[in-house]
């Protein structure tokens, strides 16, 4: 005799549907931790409403029918105010959303409201993978196709029920609150849900069913892997819609103390792939913004340094730089993944002979500060490669000793405007006296070399200060880096490298402050350098009279004057090998960020071509099309108005009116109908039992003995399948009846 495989209930069909629902939305309204959307306040509300329907599915009985009566207007009104105030169109809409998301997982759904849930979650994880690279995501997404193909199969397995046994169609709500739930949330049990799906889960099936889908996932990964891989414009022109928000301090306009916060923070900036590791220098320095003017504590480009030195923007994928590759030679490549929220400004290596994005980039070009700048800072992480990289500390600049020779100007500095900014002093004649006596004291009045000066700041600093983290400038009159540099308080390396710039200044050679990263750890796992915010800093340039900027690094524990000659490669990476867990991690997701750039731009860049070209020719032909209906239209209203034509107008205003009336009467009649007809095919019996069901309700809460005898039958006459109808049924509504009075 064979034993048949116990079966779900239909409760129990509809309490899954109702617990993958809500799953589905926790991990669609999660994808905005991937993104750069101001939406935080939504994202807990959902997380939290979501969790509570969860637990309890008979909290969205209790919401007042006025509420779902003014939802959808209330969230259309939120989102156009939204629209109109912040004028971000993709934050708008990813607001709008989570709205929609929230409030269909308040309410009991029907077939269409679940596939409308699938689709808004659909929505937003597809922004998400568009807008990020984040490994973690990839793993999220995992999980939302699983629970999404679970979904929709028990979605259809509770339709084919319903259509077996159809409900009665009874509203759930009244004007006042929602009184009436779904009979399958009055005894949810989530515990003994899962035991009874372990109890009828055919594990050959699920085990079938996890390998099937395992191997589509693998696979999957494989084919994106090995196919060569192009972007439209900017992430498919999602990126344009999100504001962009610098998050860090390294801007043209950096106070003591802003490089000090970037150092606090140790998560990932920047990750380097270089084709030949032995290029690699001891210490690396990645430039990245050039500041020239002092003002009252604080280092910032000025206007022009600004307009001398960056060209005009320009949308390219190529940049071309100063160094040459000689003829038949194969250049090393280094290649970035920069993170989100780091700079506009790119860290370089320094000079450099061409640099390519992987996709069209708005950039200006500064060749002489080897610096890039992008219009807006990127929201993903930002990969590019770098060749021919010349990372000598010896930066030549024929501009700047140009300007150098032209005529005196006053205060006894020579040069333009430019070259004035590189030794300009604080305005306090106090100041500069103190500061004079300072390099008197370092030279002791000899006439030295730019190195040798460079060689005696640095040491003298290191003597009277102390590096530590947790500085504070002394309070008093004057300039607080001068007070700084007269006392004996501790400093970090942007009070170490101002007060070496204000010494070089005054002692008449030129000097520049230049903030980006120093250092970097080498990641044995995937072979690759990177670099934290951590491994912020700042450091000096002085002019070496000879048409070059020198590095100069008054930091206490660094090399003060770099040397051309500095050990490169496995000398170098021995050094800064890193083996911790965190480089485990780190190295994952370096091998995600190799898999997904691709810099071979041979047939996608034709690609792109084609099918930037035949969308901006689909989109001329339909603004033709619309100018030429405003034109006709406008030409109809400015034309000559007789009574001919303002009757043939009223005729045709009175037709659009009739017919709308019309419509409008027709869905009234058709809703009657179908209002007549479902309720004239209702068994009396079971709208009988659904009557007696809603008055007994109440007495059931308390336990009532008579009621906990005849609930069971009256659900199977409202609910079940006739054959399981008790014999007698006028017997049963007369206990009914008995149990209502008692």
């Amino acid at each position: 005799m064979t034993t048949s495989r116990p079966q779900l209930t239909l409760d129990e069909l509809h309490q899954l549907k109702w617990l993958l629902g809500g799953v589905l939305c926790l991990f669609s309204v999660w994808t905005v931790f991937y993104l750069d959307v101001d939406a935080w306040t939504l994202l807990i509300l959902n997380t939290v409403a979501i969790s509570a329907v969860l637990i309890w599915p008979t909290l969205p009985a209790r919401v007042p029918a006025a509420v779902h009566v003014a939802a959808f207007p209330v969230i259309v009104a939120c989102a156009a105010v939204d629209l109109w105030s912040n004028a971000e169109i993709l934050p708008a809409m990813i607001r709008l959303d989570l709205m929609l998301i929230l409030y269909r997982s308040l309410s009991y759904r029907q077939r269409r409201d679940e596939l409308q849930l699938i689709v808004l979650g659909l929505f937003l994880v597809v922004v998400a993978g568009v807008l990020t690279v984040s490994l973690a995501f990839a793993a999220q997404i995992l999980a939302f196709t699983a629970c999404a193909l679970a979904f929709l199969f028990v979605i259809t397995l509770v339709d084919a029920a319903d259509a077996k046994y159809p409900p009665e169609p009874t509203p759930l709500f009244t004007w006042r609150l929602a009184v009436d739930t779904p009979a399958w949330t009055r005894q949810v049990d989530w515990p003994r849900l899962f035991a009874r799906l372990r109890a009828v889960a055919d594990w050959r099936v699920v085990t079938l069913g996890g390998v099937l889908f395992v191997g589509v996932v693998v696979l999957s990964g494989l084919l994106f892997m090995a196919i060569p891989r192009f972007q439209l414009e900017n992430s498919l022109f999602l990126d344009r819609f999100i504001t962009k928000k610098a998050r860090t301090g390294f801007t043209d306009n950096i106070k003591f103390g802003d490089v000090t916060d970037i150092i606090s923070d140790d998560s990932l900036a920047v990750s380097i792939d270089i084709s030949d590791p032995a290029q690699m220098p001891a210490t690396l320095y990645l430039r990245m913004i050039v500041l020239d003017e002092y003002r009252d504590g604080s280092f910032l480009l000025s206007a022009p340094l600004r307009r001398a030195a960056f060209g005009p923007e320009q949308k390219t994928v190529e940049v071309y730089g100063s160094e040459r590759t000689p003829a038949g030679v194969q250049p090393a490549y280094w290649t970035f993944y920069l993170e989100a929220g780091i700079s506009r400004y790119l860290p370089l290596p320094g000079s450099f002979a061409k640099l390519s994005f992987r996709e069209l980039q708005n950039v200006s070009v500064a060749r002489s500060l080897r610096a890039l700048l992008l219009r807006n800072e990127p929201v993903s992480m930002t990969a590019y490669r770098v060749e021919g990289v010349n990372t000598s500390p010896l930066l030549s600049d024929p501009g700047f000793a140009e300007s150098l020779r032209v005529a005196p100007v006053r205060n006894n500095n020579r040069g333009s405007a430019v070259a004035r900014r590189e030794l300009e002093l604080p305005t306090d004649q106090g100041d500069q006296a103190a500061l004079r006596r300072m390099v008197a004291e370092i030279t002791g009045g000899a006439v030295l070399s730019p190195e040798e000066f460079a060689q005696r700041v640095c040491t003298w600093l290191d003597q009277r200060h102390s590096y530590s983290l947790q500085s504070t400038l002394p309070s008093g009159p004057g300039d607080p880096l001068v007070r700084w540099m007269s006392g004996r308080e501790p400093g970090h390396c942007e009070l170490y490298a101002g007060a070496f710039i204000m010494l070089a200044r005054t002692a008449g050679f030129p000097a520049r402050l230049i903030s980006g990263f120093k250092g970097g750890s080498w990641n044995a796992y995937s072979n690759n350098l990177t670099v934290r915010n951590s491994n912020a800093h700042a450091w000096c340039e002085i002019w070496d009279g000879a048409g070059a900027w020198l590095r100069v690094d008054p930091t206490p524990g660094s090399a003060p004057v770099a040397r051309i000659d500095e050990p490169q490669g496995a000398a170098a990476l021995a050094a800064r090998s890193d083996r911790s867990w965190s480089a485990r991690l780190d190295s994952l997701r370096i091998f995600w960020y190799r898999r997904i750039v691709n810099f071979d731009r041979g047939n996608q860049l034709d690609t792109v071509r084609n099918v930037r070209d035949a969308t901006r020719t689909a989109s001329l032909q339909v603004r033709a099309v619309l100018d030429r209906a405003a034109q006709a239209l406008r030409a109809w209203l400015t034309s000559a108005w007789d009574a001919r034509r303002l009757a043939k107008a009223a005729v045709v205003l009175l037709g659009l009116v009739g017919l709308g009336w019309a419509l409008q009467v027709w869905l009234r009649g058709w809703r009657w109908r179908e209002r007549r007809g479902g309720a004239s095919r209702v068994d009396p019996a079971r709208r009988e039992a659904g009557r007696w069901l809603r008055r007994l309700q109440e007495k059931r809460i308390t336990g009532e003995p008579e009621v906990e005898a005849v609930w069971p039958e009256l659900e199977r006459i409202r609910y079940g399948a006739r054959p399981s109808w008790p014999t007698e049924l006028e017997k049963t509504f007369r206990q009914a009846r008995r149990a209502w009075r008692a």
